[in-house]
């Protein structure tokens, strides 16, 4: 099996997805040999090994990390403190740092191996996503690994699909989906396949008061997290798409509550509008269809696009429960009769799995597959 190897795993972002990442690593991490967490921070403090031969405490990290005095590290300091060691690193940021983003490329040319969920990295200038690619193996045979499906879909293997289908040769035509839970519990109680719904404010508010939204429900209904999604996926397919801005994304806000200065404002005014979603609503069902919040990437078109579709009451985007992702891969070798992939696309719990799955694939990498028997 050649030399043994030992890694070190250091862990940006420790609350939301990053707590439920760590409580998952401490049920993983036994298994391998020669695995450690070095590194556990936040954006106000860091817990960080004295020497590389010490190992953090996957069991007391939440306490340790809140006792440390510790400042935060920016990316340039994580570099040079990575240099000092000849261990395999894994670098998972479990943040949206942009900062932190900007620096993956100088990271994967050094060797390390970059796990993340992070959505900015992929979406955000055409010139970062070459770089990041372009360091990374296998386009640079020197490069660190580069994990990121749960920038898509959260748990749900998005990334990993879309790239068998390309990596085996297949064409894929057309890509088209349900991308954000959040969405897609609104517009399940909102149009449903039987009975009438509720009221568009209303169903918003249950949504929010369920955690589906962000705290200000306008960073869901402006499209943009549907639309980052989309744009990792085209990039991957070979679109140069430039951001988020360079096709149509269809904001559920009306223009007249843009400018509202806070979420709690948003949503006292919102119930004045509900005529406007409701019209849509009543003229698909007229038609006999309901209506979702889709994107949709169609390849030889070079078309990508954001917003509201009707589909008929058959359809499988149609017929999806809660606030399950849909996400149809229409390909050379499948047809007409596409490659689903649904499941439940948001929630802290299934995106830490995704990262843990790529921490995984990425432990048995660079480490040589050496499991504790």
């Amino acid at each position: 099996m050649g030399e043994e190897k030992n890694v070190s795993i250091a862990i940006l972002g420790a609350g939301g997805v990053g707590r439920c990442f760590l409580q998952q690593c401490s049920k993983i991490l036994p298994q391998y040999m020669n695995v450690s967490v070095v590194l556990i921070a936040r954006s106000d403090r860091s817990l960080r090994v004295p020497t590389w031969n010490h190992v953090l405490s996957l069991e007391t990290w939440e306490k340790d990390l809140a006792a440390s005095t510790d400042p935060a590290l920016s990316p340039q300091e994580i570099y040079d403190w990575f240099r000092t060691t000849e261990n395999e690193i894994i670098l998972v940021d479990n943040t949206s740092n942009q900062d932190i983003a900007a620096f993956y490329p100088k990271f994967l040319q050094d060797k390390v191996t970059v796990v993340t969920p992070n959505k900015k990295a992929f979406s955000s200038d055409l010139g970062l996503w070459q770089s990041i690619v372009n360091n990374s193996y296998p386009h640079n045979p020197d490069g660190g690994f580069l994990y990121h499906e749960a920038s898509v879909g959260a748990g749900l293997p998005i990334i990993s699909t879309l790239k068998d289908l390309l990596e085996t040769g297949d064409e894929v035509q057309k890509i088209e989906g349900v991308f954000s839970g959040t969405m897609s519990f609104l517009f399940n109680n909102f149009a449903p396949v039987e009975g009438k719904g509720g009221k568009w404010s209303d169903e918003v508010t249950k949504a929010k008061d369920a955690g589906y939204t962000e705290p200000d429900p306008r960073d869901d209904l402006n499209g943009v997290d549907v639309a980052r999604k989309l744009v990792i996926l085209a990039r991957m397919v070979g679109l140069q798409v430039e951001s988020t801005s360079a096709f149509p994304v269809q904001s559920l806000i009306p223009k007249e509550l843009e400018s509202c200065s806070s979420g709690e404002e948003f949503m006292e005014k919102l119930p004045a509008f509900d005529d406007e979603m409701e019209k849509v609503k009543t003229e698909a069902a007229d038609r006999g269809k309901v209506v979702r919040f889709v994107g949709s990437i169609d390849v030889a078109r070079k078309a990508v696009e954001v917003g509201v579709k009707e589909f008929d009451k058959g359809h499988a985007i149609a017929g999806l429960k809660g606030s399950d992702n849909i996400i149809s891969f229409y390909t050379k070798r499948y047809g007409s009769n596409p490659l689903i992939v649904q499941g439940a696309g948001a929630g802290g719990e299934v995106t830490a799995m995704g990262v843990s799955a790529d921490m995984i694939k990425a432990i048995k990498d660079v480490h040589g597959w050496m499991i504790v028997r």
